[in-house]
């Protein structure tokens, strides 16, 4: 798994934004074996110390769960599943309106470029 980091942002938060998505697209499946926290910071070249502080954190908003002796595995919970997925899709919308409103397109051609695109995209992947 390589990922390149932002230095602007704490590197732990990138953790949990990389392991939200992943859980969200179903790349990571719910109750799947995740690698220790050494074998992440070894993947990822972050500190150990990092990978325990997005995996402290992950535990807390339920992303994760830990049992003592046992690997760290993604939870079952489909409810958080699809809470982080519609979290995911609101803030993609919000950074979509703020910058269409930051060129003035009124939302009539806004909805039609949509709409296009999606067609499109959708006859690509066909």
């Amino acid at each position: 798994m390589s990922y390149e980091f932002d230095q602007r942002i704490p590197v732990y938060l990138q953790v949990i934004a990389l392991f939200k998505q992943r859980i969200a697209t179903r790349e990571l499946a719910p109750g799947q074996e995740i690698p220790s926290r050494r074998e992440l910071a070894a993947q990822l070249g972050i500190n150990p110390n990092t990978a325990q502080r997005a995996y402290k954190e992950m535990e807390e908003q339920q992303l994760i769960t830990t049992e003592r002796n046992v690997p760290s595995r993604i939870t079952m919970d489909e409810r958080i599943v699809e809470k982080i997925r519609s979290e995911l899709l609101e803030a993609a919308v919000t950074e979509f309106i703020q910058s269409v409103q930051a060129i003035g397109a009124p939302l009539p051609e806004v909805v039609g470029k949509i709409e296009q695109a999606y067609a499109n995209r959708g006859k690509q992947h066909a």
